[in-house]
């Protein structure tokens, strides 16, 4: 039974891979034409979000020859990288979105940054619901942490899609750089979660059995 929890746990990180990459893309295509940061923002987000789905995978693939403690090293390493990854990109963005307030670089209407978000705002909740009643199932605290980013992303495409459609309505331009400042804040929580925490999941907390107990002295 473990075994075939853990098998759908990796079926879903494989699913988050494929559908942020895909969503990066396009958001970074969407966001080029249309002069979007808040679209920009959104797909390299999506390029963290591929990032932690990719430890994911290797968290919850079958290792042979390594010891839970290498296991539990390899993984704060790969967390400590996205979590400082997290930084650079919320300065990124926050230097332009501030940039194109100040100077009022208004950002063109984006019909298919729209269709981008309204996609990920009804992919995510649904991704959500799979993700924490396995991680619920299977006892895994990552996977329900997981979880809960995915429920943040969906949030996040509700806030874009508020924001594109207000542009692409009403002109309201403003509303663009100003989800891009929101997805800085996004940006900033996650990446100081990642580095105070330092991993996404214990041994026992992923379904697998916990190191042994050093010998008595």
């Amino acid at each position: 039974m473990t075994a075939d929890l853990q098998e759908k746990a990796r079926r879903l990180a494989y699913f988050t891979v494929a559908y942020n990459l895909a969503e990066c893309l396009l958001s970074l295509l969407a966001g080029y034409l249309a002069g979007s940061i808040a679209l920009v923002g959104f797909g390299l987000d999506s390029l963290l979000e591929c990032l932690s789905g990719g430890v994911m995978i290797w968290r919850f693939f079958p290792h042979r020859g390594l010891s839970a403690a290498d296991e539990a090293r390899l993984e704060r390493r790969a967390v400590t990288i996205i979590g400082y990854t997290f930084f650079i990109l919320a300065a990124y963005i926050f230097y332009e979105a501030a940039t194109k307030l100040i100077y009022t670089e208004i950002p063109a209407p984006s019909l298919l940054g729209i269709f981008i978000a309204l996609a990920s705002a009804l992919v995510m909740p649904a991704l959500y619901l799979a993700k924490f009643r396995t991680g619920e199932s299977l006892g895994s605290a990552s996977l329900r942490a997981d979880s809960r980013q995915s429920l943040a992303c969906g949030l996040l495409s509700v806030a874009l899609l508020i924001g594109l459609g207000l542009n692409y309505l009403y002109g309201l331009w403003q509303a663009d750089p100003v989800i891009g400042l929101l997805i800085v804040f996004f940006l900033v929580r996650e990446g100081r979660r990642a580095l105070k925490e330092g991993k996404l999941c214990t041994c026992a907390s992923c379904g697998l059995p916990p190191p042994a107990p050093p010998p008595p002295q």
